[in-house]
């Protein structure tokens, strides 16, 4: 099993044991604060065997079917975990309307504060942890995954304060009110999970720094060519996708061509990691760099 598999695997445990402190804390409370915070970590354990799964199928190589391979599996991962937080939004929404109704009777109070900020703790180192190795590998389900267990920890925060003032100030209401709040939290955190997968679904262009890098490492190995334009990169999950055009010398072998090829191969994989890349040689009399045009990289 693979490094990445058994993080999937263990972002699943962690869940379901985080899942199982807060659910305690509410049992204890009867808060609808803390029921919310429960209720989202339910959110946590689904979209763990989502991102499981599609770590999975996205390690798969490629078949006849699917000549890129299967590399976008983890955006649709990340589509349905936005989905489901923003269900759970609307669930939460619910509770804390009819919270607001009729508000419960709250029980052992600072049990509970204790008990969920145990499950906030546990959530908070592993949310770091799955930040960290989603960028290491570019790994889309696991960014998502990361993103939205640290929009747990800010939650649990946030309704470990707000809750914390019911005992204090004797005003029922403000414990569905803080669920209310968590809502409203959960709601700006599902579209942005869904506003970043469907872009990586589009082949949105990357950031700005990725293609700054991805010229540098052109104009680093590519000694010999003249210039390179057309230069396009998209993303889809763990795979970088690079292609472009490469001007050459018209008196240039098809070996010498070649070998500048290899030496731009290595300098993109050696700053963006896996990559397939496609470059398309060409003579020089096909050279850009006359023409007014942004994308043109001089080589020489």
């Amino acid at each position: 099993m693979n490094r990445t598999l058994r993080i999937a695997w263990t972002s699943l445990a962690v869940s379901l044991l985080v899942l199982g402190i807060k659910a305690l804390a509410y049992r204890l409370t009867g808060s609808v604060a803390l029921y919310s915070d429960a209720l989202e970590t339910v959110i946590n354990v689904a979209t763990a065997g989502a991102a499981l799964f599609a770590l999975w199928y996205s390690a798969r190589p490629a078949d006849a079917n699917h000549r890129y391979g299967h590399y976008k599996a983890e955006y649709f991962s990340a589509i349905v975990e936005g989905g489901l937080v923003l269900a759970t939004a609307f669930m939460i929404a619910g509770a804390a309307w009819q919270g607001l109704d009729h508000p419960p009777p709250i029980r052992a109070p600072w049990l509970g504060i204790a008990v969920n900020a145990a499950g906030g703790g546990v959530n908070l180192v592993w949310a770091l942890v799955l930040l960290r190795e989603g960028r290491r590998i570019r790994s889309p389900a696991l960014l998502a995954g990361g993103r939205h267990v640290m929009t747990d920890v800010w939650t649990t925060l946030g309704v470990l304060a707000g809750f914390a003032l019911v005992p204090l100030t004797g005003l029922a209401w403000l414990d569905p009110s803080v669920a209310a709040l968590v809502a409203l939290n959960i709601l700006r955190a599902g579209y942005g999970v869904l506003r970043a997968s469907v872009g990586g679904l589009m082949d949105e262009v990357p950031d700005l720094a990725d293609v700054s890098v991805l010229r540098d490492a052109i104009a680093e190995g590519g000694g010999g060519a003249i210039e390179a334009h057309d230069v396009r990169l998209r993303a889809a999950g763990r795979m970088t996708f690079v292609e472009f055009h490469l001007v050459v010398p018209s008196e240039m072998t098809v070996e010498a061509a070649h070998r500048i090829c290899d030496r731009i191969e290595t300098a993109i994989r050696a700053r963006v990691g896996q990559a397939v890349i496609s470059i398309h040689v060409e003579p020089g009399y096909k050279t850009k760099q006359h023409e007014p045009r942004e994308d043109v990289l001089l080589l020489s």
